[in-house]
């Protein structure tokens, strides 16, 4: 599993925009709507034997939303495409501070 601190979420007019920390590196985050179809692309290369994954972000009281994207592999930014997810974010920004990356 790979785990994703965030560290900065902004709500632009459909997207958020922020910054997340990953084994002391930073990232940018681009999390949107499903224009493209449900989409995870990584900051940096990964191998992953599976073509979907769970993507999960959590924070406190429990509190999570997650969805099953397809891995399209490296981008210079963690890219995460999902209308469950962006509309989660949407009411609940403030209160998430984990992004969990499930490939097996």
């Amino acid at each position: 599993m790979l785990s994703f601190q965030i560290k900065k979420l902004d709500i632009f007019q459909s997207y958020f925009f922020g910054r997340v920390e990953f084994r002391n590196d930073e990232y940018k985050v681009n999390i949107q709507n499903q224009r493209r179809g449900k989409v995870l692309k990584l900051p940096f290369p990964y191998e992953s034997k599976k073509e979907k994954m769970i993507v999960r972000i959590t924070g406190e009281n429990d509190l999570f939303v997650e969805d099953y994207l397809t891995f399209y592999g490296d981008s210079e930014w963690l890219e995460i495409d999902s209308d469950e997810i962006t509309y989660f974010l949407a009411d609940n920004q403030d209160k998430l501070d984990t992004i969990e990356i499930v490939d097996s």
